[in-house]
């Protein structure tokens, strides 16, 4: 028979795993009833008081010996408690700083302490701490659609790398510093692409203006005191709007083909004139060399001539003998001779192959004494030099 069933007697009783025999809380008339749970609550309790070891019994109306029924928790439960908080309260408030970061603390809401890397102690909830890394370089990117100084409308899009140079202003000077940058960075580059022509922002431009751009916000940024550096400005591949990017193409190859030409044109030139300019050198160069030949030239003869004067003087047979032989040699060495002996009793019929003769000769043929009247070379020399020699050798000795 199960101990809360009816009628169970004395067995009943011992049954009850509330308590040990007899009526709990009184009689009742001999009925078993529900355990109490004021009662239970009591056992824990007493329970609870011999882990932490303060001993206690219950009388026969379940009251315990040594204190009063409102007694309340005892102190070793609440050192046990103490203890649980205060390493609580260790835990949040020892932290670690690592070399990129810094912590702030703030004190009743009010700036404190920068601290720097290594093992730190705060005291929450009366500080706050703000840790972050300060040498981490943080990038965004931004695009939007800019009017240019030639009233041209144009997309540039950006990238802008910072990073957090004080962390007392960037948590306490403004709200929020990277949305306070977004919109310093759009506000600096339209300044900057205002003041720059389409071709400039659309070709060779784009450098110049990232270096603008990274002065000019950095400026606004130290105006604001966002605690932001900002570590390069990157403007990349601007283009126009898509309802004009074909005429925009278009306009861009014509001037590429205008540079290409114009390189080309320079490259010639550069190839030309330089040309030009040495073979005008080397014809001066000849052309003073000729000179200086030529009066060299003639320095000697005049000096050769006063020289034969002088020996005309002495030996004029004689000299003119000579003369008249190298005379000769000069003048029949370099060309193609024919000798016809005119003689007495000689009537053999002479074939002369002029043809061959000129080929061999380059057309220069001399003429036969008997053919003196053609009036050769061999004739104006050999006729007219003997003839005049002594001539001129009577007039040199009448003037002697």
């Amino acid at each position: 028979m199960a101990w809360n069933e009816p009628g169970g007697g004395n067995n009943s009783n011992n049954q009850d795993p509330w308590g040990s025999g007899g009526n709990r809380g009184g009689n009742r008339g001999g009925k078993q009833g529900p355990p109490d749970l004021d009662e239970a609550l009591k056992k824990l309790q007493d329970s609870l008081n011999n882990m932490f070891g303060k001993k206690g019994g219950s009388d026969r109306n379940g009251n315990r010996g040594g204190s009063g029924a409102g007694q309340g928790i005892p102190k070793s439960l609440w050192l046990l408690a103490g203890v649980v908080i205060l390493a609580v309260w260790l835990y949040n408030a020892v932290f670690m700083v690592d070399e990129q970061e810094q912590a702030l603390i703030l004190r009743f809401g009010e700036y404190n302490r920068t601290l720097e890397s290594g093992l730190h102690l705060y005291f929450p909830p009366i500080e706050r701490r703000f840790q972050r890394n300060v040498t981490q370089v943080r990038s965004y990117r931004q695009t939007g659609q800019m009017l240019t100084e030639d009233e041209n409308i144009v997309e540039v899009p950006l990238a802008v790398q910072y990073r957090i140079s004080n962390l007392q202003n960037f948590i306490l000077r403004v709200e929020d510093p990277e949305t306070s940058l977004r919109h310093a960075t759009e506000s600096a580059l339209r300044h900057v692409v205002g003041s720059t022509s389409m071709h400039q922002v659309l070709t060779e431009g784009r450098e110049q203006m990232g270096v603008e751009t990274t002065e000019r916000l950095q400026r606004y940024l130290d105006l604001y005191q966002t605690g932001i550096t900002v570590v390069q400005v990157n403007i990349e591949s601007a283009q126009a709007p898509a309802e004009v990017q074909d005429a925009f193409d278009d306009v861009i190859r014509a001037r590429e083909d205008e540079v290409r030409e114009r390189n080309q044109a320079e490259s010639y030139a550069n190839s030309v004139i330089p040309e030009a300019r040495g073979r005008a050198t080397r014809m001066l160069e000849e052309a003073n060399g000729y000179r200086d030949e030529v009066v060299a030239r003639a320095m000697g003869e005049a000096e050769r001539f006063n020289l034969l004067v002088e020996q005309y003087r002495q030996s004029p047979d004689v000299l003119r003998e000579r003369l008249y032989l190298e005379t000769m040699q000069a003048v029949l060495g370099n060309t193609s001779k024919v000798l016809v002996s005119g003689g007495e009793g000689n009537n053999n019929l002479l074939y002369l192959p002029l043809d061959r003769l000129v080929q061999q000769s380059g057309g220069n043929v001399v003429a036969p004494p008997s053919a003196s009247a053609q009036g050769g070379p061999l004739d104006s020399t050999a006729g007219r030099l003997p003839a005049q020699l002594p001539q001129r050798d009577a007039r040199t000795r009448e003037t002697r």
